[in-house]
């Protein structure tokens, strides 16, 4: 069943529909998330970071189980965290705090395996790439970094490189609000979002700049096409703009340089997107309240979601396991007993007794029946290198065709 979970900064709780009936299943109670701080990890269970004040100087953690309302597991980290993201295994979660410090945890265990300063302001967006070996942040310092775990985790790496970041890119002036990751790994694109009114397009392998939009009003959520090529971007002024990334745009559109349409029924700033492959179905949540889905083939609202009285500032689309009580064998029920049980809360500072293992804690990767279940960096690095120029190019060609175009005319 694929569910849409919605939470609030104030607390009133996480709302929980069914996305095909728009039946509510369950409301989670006791939670006050910042933006991007709610996570499923691994489908098995809602983790959320808690800030219901912002000038606090500690926060929590709450797991809840999917068929029950209270926090079943409470976490004390050291300090707020902001942004919480979780790789699409559910073995490790990561947290973005208030000092721009990351901290990186593993789920089954809630050790603290690293933690680093990554950034000179709070963090305030954090996400994994599609393979689960980089991991992206953005900060109120406008910075978006770009960060290999293999390098976090190899401390001789880390101790010969003069940074642990991949690429800086600091072309924004102010506060980054969202970042969304494209598919192909180390070959992929990355689009950010910030208050300075622009999204910006950036190449990983090329570590630059592809495409900059400026729009009409600040945007503080972005969501992107599955076929890369637009992406949806929720703005202050209520709007949710439609951005090309390799399709043509007028100059003389009425929004601006590349922003080919808008979706437009929020009364207030949309605040969250998320995006669902089955149906072509895009999800916004605003200040107003409410969620809305849209048909982005023919651009209406097939149906709304009312999150009890407070504003929405998350959005996920999650594949919920059946009931226990609706598995159809004891094997089925004990598996599914077995997926549905916490782990432990998450450390508040790394065990001082067990660095020797911190230091040689292994990030592993999805097996095949080809592969070993993990990879040195080295040979990562060298199959990247072997795909990276067949994967790159499609939006850095059409950008050079639009060029050549413009020099023919």
């Amino acid at each position: 069943m694929n569910v849409v979970i919605a939470s609030s900064s104030i607390d009133c709780g996480i709302g929980c529909w069914d996305l095909q009936t728009g039946a509510e299943q369950l409301r989670y109670k006791t939670c006050a998330s910042p933006p991007h701080g709610l996570t499923s990890v691994g489908c098995r269970f809602l983790a959320c970071s808690q800030l219901r004040d912002p000038s606090a100087t500690s926060g929590h953690v709450f797991y809840w189980s999917w068929f029950k309302p209270q926090a079943e597991v409470k976490s004390f980290p050291a300090e707020p965290i902001k942004p919480l993201a979780a790789n699409s295994e559910g073995s490790y979660i990561v947290g973005g705090g208030s000092s721009g410090d990351i901290y990186f945890w593993e789920v089954a265990t809630g050790r603290l395996l690293r933690k680093w300063h990554a950034h000179y302001r709070a963090v305030t967006s954090l996400v994994f790439s599609e393979d689960n070996s980089l991991l992206i942040s953005g900060s109120e310092d406008g910075c978006v970094r770009v960060w290999s775990l293999f390098i976090i985790f190899d401390d001789v790496r880390r101790q010969q490189a003069s940074h642990l970041y991949e690429y800086s890119f600091t072309e924004h002036t102010l506060r980054v609000t969202d970042i969304v990751m494209g598919y192909g790994g180390s070959s992929a694109i990355i689009v950010s979002a910030s208050e300075d009114r622009t999204c910006k397009v950036w190449s990983l392998f090329r570590g630059r700049l592809l495409r900059n939009i400026v729009f009409p009003s600040i945007i503080d959520a972005i969501a992107l096409d599955p076929g890369e090529h637009v992406f949806y971007a929720g703005s202050r002024d209520g709007k949710i703009y439609i951005a090309a990334l390799n399709a043509e745009s007028s100059p003389s559109s009425s929004y601006g340089l590349h922003i080919i349409g808008s979706l437009s029924d929020h009364s207030k700033p949309v605040t969250c997107l998320a995006y669902s492959a089955e149906g072509n179905l895009l999800l916004s949540g605003s200040e107003d309240g409410l969620v809305r889905v849209w048909d982005v083939k023919t651009q209406n609202i097939i149906r709304m979601f009312r999150h009890a009285k407070g504003p929405v500032n998350n959005i996920l689309i999650v594949r919920r396991p059946l009931p226990l009580g609706r598995a159809g064998s004891k094997e089925q029920a004990s598996s599914r007993r077995h997926e549905t049980s916490l782990p432990p809360p998450l450390e508040k500072y790394a065990n001082s007794t067990d660095e020797d293992m911190d230091n040689k804690a292994i990030i592993t990767l999805p097996a095949t029946s080809d592969l070993p279940s993990y990879l040195s960096a080295q040979l990562i690095n060298d199959h990247v290198k072997e795909l990276q120029e067949f994967c790159v190019n499609e939006l850095l060609d059409g950008e050079q065709m639009e060029g050549s175009e413009g020099k023919s005319l």
